[in-house]
């Protein structure tokens, strides 16, 4: 009886000492993350300020590597496609309303999706801003962005009913009938736009970078099973047994 009271003992106890273990791991992974997450925020904010550097071309399209360009600063030139434009919704610090996602054509014929920034719902119609229309060649500079595919949290687009609720750059394309279009779009910088709309430059480059209190919590978690465990085996060993049977 005493060899199977301490069996039974023991295997609980190797199991909150694999418990503790495995949440310690967790613990150490997440400080993991987040060292990469502090050096990707370091690298985009330098990327930000950088001087503006040519749009990539087709030729670079193909490449799987692109986030290396993403929020880098940009420069295109080109003659925006009005009649295409696409309304996205969108809350700012201006409040709520849409961006204005615009064509822009460059020289070679190949097209690139531009964010020209933010109206208010009441200036949804392109009518109601006729200034802003830019119709001649122009050059744009802004953040370069990647596309953000099949819609936001609950809400998906409708490109049927007009309705988008994230810059899914290949889903308006389509929607549109353009290309070649480059799978990334820009936000343009806050450049004064004649009649004031859209409103540029509002890009808010916000990394979420929690990895530390996760690691506090599995940290705790370990730390309060490992205590839990300690208690428990000194019961155990306060407990009689009883003599062999």
């Amino acid at each position: 009886m005493k060899a199977r009271a301490r069996l039974a003992l023991s295997v609980p106890g190797l199991l909150c000492a694999l418990g503790v273990a495995a949440l310690a791991a967790l613990g150490i992974w997440q400080l993991e993350r987040r060292t990469g997450k502090l050096g990707l925020i370091a690298r985009i904010v330098e990327r930000t300020r950088a001087a503006p550097i040519d749009a990539p071309g087709a030729a670079q399209w193909a490449r799987r590597d692109g986030d290396i360009y993403a929020y880098r600063r940009v420069r295109v030139a080109g003659q925006f496609l009005q009649p295409s434009e696409t309304l996205v919704w969108a809350v700012t610090r201006l409040g709520g309303g849409y961006w204005v996602l615009t064509p822009l054509r460059c020289a070679d014929g190949t097209i690139v999706l531009v964010n020209r920034g933010f109206v208010p719902p009441e200036k949804a119609d392109p009518a109601s801003r006729a200034a802003g229309l830019i119709s001649g060649p122009t050059i744009v500079s802004g953040l370069l962005r990647l596309s953000e595919p099949n819609g936001a949290f609950l809400r998906s687009n409708n490109p049927g009913e007009g309705r988008w609720y994230s810059r899914d750059v290949a889903a308006i394309a389509a929607a549109r009938s353009l290309s070649p279009v480059a799978p990334y779009f820009i936000d343009a910088d806050a450049t004064p736009v004649p009649g004031g709309l859209p409103v540029g430059g509002l890009t808010v480059v916000d990394l979420p970078n929690n990895h530390l209190v996760y690691a506090i919590t599995w940290f705790t978690l370990a730390l309060m099973l490992a205590g839990v465990a300690i208690h428990a085996g000194r019961l155990g060993h306060c407990v009689p047994v009883g003599a062999d049977q």
